[in-house]
């Protein structure tokens, strides 16, 4: 049977955030992905979010959805701190599940999320729509090729302007803050470029309120010597840039998440001297949401290869290497271990 005549996996959403708007948007035009139905805690709620994002069918709680044996996955958005535990009942309830980033607030929630997907023989990923974009895609081949060589240090950087201080990210109670919201993507592009956490991590910050980031400027440093620097605001004009500067060359690239058309860019300059020329690639336009959806479709029914995102070990890192800069900025910069 082809792909284009199997039905559609059929998701339940959890929540009615913004976020979960633009993934249904996105997933909307798939014919492998399917918005079967959204879950609100508040009845009323779900019912206008449901009419809202054209999706046929709403439940007035959570469990109510879990409990649908037509919902075969799970897309989970929710507020940070509810990650680790609705993925972990998703999977009980048999149903595959795609977590928003970040996925755990520590090592420790993450290795519970993955035992307990593994336990429930369903599939659990961590969901970064710019891993599923070409540029990202074609990152990854650039540095697996040593396109710029053996990377010496990365720079990866996110910010934009959050003011509503009733905005969820600002609740330390919700995992709120910076580096756990906008941060989890510069760290994720350094795992991606250097292919391991760091040893150790410094950060210092600057604090919307007890335990909640609002700027936060962080060094990794790696066990052979790589350094890389990450920074992520809630209080500066939107950006999202990295550098990955390697001993033969450097990339240049930008995090961008569901673009609907128009390329994609790399810079990519070959070679150690000054005079080398610079060469710009441009990649195929995609929205992230649906990229991402359709790779975790083809990945549930098998295809291991097709997945594009975090693997089980990146995220691990990931959620290990935000914790202990969580931990060195409460500290004023302390070096602090990264302990997955």
């Amino acid at each position: 049977m082809s792909e284009s005549s199997n039905p559609a996996l059929r998701f339940g959403v959890l929540g009615a955030a913004n976020i979960a708007r633009q993934f249904i948007a996105g997933v909307a035009p798939s014919a492998l992905a399917a918005i079967h139905g959204v879950a609100s805690r508040d009845a009323t709620k779900g019912e206008s979010f449901a009419r809202e994002t054209g999706v046929a069918r709403h439940y007035g709680s959570y469990e109510e959805m879990l409990a649908d044996p037509e919902v075969e996955a799970v897309y989970n958005p929710l507020p940070n701190s509810l990650h680790a535990p609705w993925s972990i009942r998703a999977a009980e309830a048999g149903k595959h599940v795609l977590c928003e980033k970040p996925l755990a607030l520590d090592a420790h929630e993450a290795h519970a999320m993955f035992d307990a997907a593994r336990a429930n023989g369903v599939v659990l990923r961590e969901a970064y729509p710019y891993m599923a974009q070409p540029q990202t895609v074609a990152m990854r081949r650039l540095l697996a090729e040593g396109a710029v060589g053996r990377p010496q240090y990365v720079q990866a950087t996110i910010g934009f302007s959050l003011a509503d201080p009733a905005n969820v990210r600002f609740d330390p109670a919700l995992g709120g803050g910076a580096v756990l919201d906008a941060g989890s993507y510069p760290v994720s592009l350094v795992r991606i470029a250097l292919g391991r956490a760091p040893a150790r991590v410094s950060a210092v910050a600057r604090f919307h309120g007890p335990g909640v980031d609002r700027t936060l400027l962080g060094t990794l440093d790696f066990a052979d010597g790589t350094l890389a620097q990450v920074a992520c605001s809630f209080r500066s004009g939107n950006h999202r840039h990295a550098l990955i500067a390697g001993d033969d060359g450097v990339l240049e690239t930008t995090f961008m998440n569901h673009l609907r058309g128009g390329p994609l860019h790399l810079q990519l300059k070959r070679g150690k001297a000054s005079t080398a020329p610079s060469e710009t690639i441009d990649e195929g336009g995609g929205d992230g949401f649906q990229l991402e959806a359709e790779s975790f479709v083809r990945l549930v029914r098998g295809d291991a290869a097709a997945w594009t995102g975090a693997t089980e070990a990146e995220s691990v890192d990931i959620a290990a290497t935000i914790d202990a800069l969580r931990r060195s900025a409460a500290r004023d910069g302390a070096w602090t271990e990264v302990s997955g």
